[in-house]
């Protein structure tokens, strides 16, 4: 396989599908290879890899082929050992009860400003966290205690979130819940999809791009105010602040 053949615009570009192809159709029985000889083959070259005439005729358009990590072989990046969602009790996977969180942050312009969002699996009860300033791991603890114990300890049992560096004081928030706090394994946010779903109705309000610092702890209030009391099919057309409000008085 020659580099000069992805000239043509009507030669397939994934390469994979072209060896797939071959052993399919018979064609070239005798010189039958794999896709990944054809791009060893494509990128044996020097260091500087494919010349850009080429690597635009490629889906991906790389001049090097960047070799993947596998999750299993990622660095740790918590000094304090994680918990994996693996270890979550499996009664918050049912969402049965109020107080088990899943947690994000969203970022604004320049990835400048954040607000970390909180949502009850159950109920889909919304907080939110201005971080106006910066949103390193101290910050990111820091609001999230003051939130955590803004709320009764009832509805204080596990926190799940993605292993991003912001969580690297995730043992001292973990002491505010009396089950802890979990992490979701790299490149899964399916694993925290309420999470997920609301801070998609979030940027309604606190939009991609953005400085989020110019929204005030007022902002913040009224935005938790519209979701928690929006009516939701997934609850039957009660709203958040229903399930929530009845969970506390029990």
């Amino acid at each position: 396989c020659r580099p000069r053949a992805l000239q043509s615009p009507h030669q397939p570009k994934h390469h994979e599908q072209r060896s797939s192809r071959r052993r399919l159709t018979n064609i070239g029985a005798s010189e039958r290879f794999s896709h990944e000889t054809i791009y060893r083959a494509l990128y044996q070259g020097g260091k500087s890899g494919l010349s850009r005439k080429l690597t635009r005729r490629l889906r991906t358009g790389r001049p090097l082929r960047t070799r993947r990590r596998r999750s299993n072989r990622r660095s740790p990046r918590f000094i304090a050992p994680a918990l994996l969602i693996g270890g979550r009790p499996s009664v918050v996977e049912q969402r049965r009860r109020v107080g088990d969180w899943e947690g994000d942050l969203i970022t604004g312009r320049l990835n400048q400003s954040a607000i970390a969002t909180l949502v009850d699996r159950k109920s889909r009860y919304v907080r939110l966290v201005a971080l106006p300033i910066r949103h390193d791991a101290q910050a990111v603890r820091d609001g999230l205690i003051a939130v955590l114990l803004d709320m009764p300890q009832a509805v204080r049992l596990t926190l799940t979130w993605d292993q991003g560096a912001e969580m690297a004081h995730h043992d001292q928030i973990a002491a505010y819940l009396s089950e802890g706090v979990f992490f979701a394994q790299p490149g899964s946010p399916w694993q925290r999809g309420t999470n997920e779903n609301t801070n998609g109705l979030l940027r309604q309000y606190f939009p991609k791009r953005t400085d989020l610092s110019v929204h005030t702890a007022a902002d913040l209030r009224a935005v938790e105010e519209r979701l928690n009391t929006r009516p939701r099919k997934t609850l039957g057309w009660r709203t958040p602040a229903d399930i929530f409000d009845q969970a506390l008085a029990l």
